[in-house]
């Protein structure tokens, strides 16, 4: 029986801190599903085909244990978890505020579908301090990224903030 878990976020832009779950997840997991969120709502900085491009080519240049795909996702969670056949939802924790968020998450998601596990996946001490919100932020500013984001995504929001 192959292991399938399924990493869903904004990934707008991927970080490395998502590459160190990713990272950790691809010792554990035969299939890890890479989905990305789509909300209507909400304005991304990326859209969704730029972030999957993103996130397929950055990981060209990783070496994974597992199988990566890439997806993408409106609704629930669990719904798109059960779509791939997912066991598991992959969550990176930065601290203390993460896990009291992600407990409460894992407990909602727990609820709605219990063949569906939450695994918590601590931050290496280098990616603990990443957040998206806070490299777009700095790359606005016309801040230096490189060590916070893959290369290929330290390209592409030079870029993007050179044409605004």
């Amino acid at each position: 029986m192959r292991r399938i878990a399924l990493f869903a976020g904004s990934f707008d832009p991927l970080t490395n801190g998502h590459l160190d779950v990713l990272t950790q997840a691809s010792r554990l997991f035969d299939r890890i599903v890479v989905s990305i969120g789509i909300h209507p709502g909400k304005a991304p900085l990326f859209s969704a085909d730029e972030r999957a491009a993103l996130v397929r080519r950055a990981l060209e240049a990783e070496r994974l244990d597992a199988e990566i795909v890439v997806s993408f996702f409106q609704g629930l969670t669990v719904d798109e978890a059960h779509r791939h056949g997912a066991t598991a939802l992959l969550r990176g924790i930065r601290d203390g505020g993460d896990l009291d968020y992600e407990m409460q998450l894992a407990g909602m998601n727990a609820r709605l579908a219990p063949d569906v596990g939450t695994l918590f996946l601590p931050a290496s001490i280098e990616t603990r301090p990443i957040t998206a919100t806070l490299v777009r932020q700095i790359a606005s500013l016309g801040g230096d990224v490189s060590a916070f984001v893959p290369p290929v995504v330290a390209e592409a929001l030079r870029e993007k903030f050179v044409r605004h």
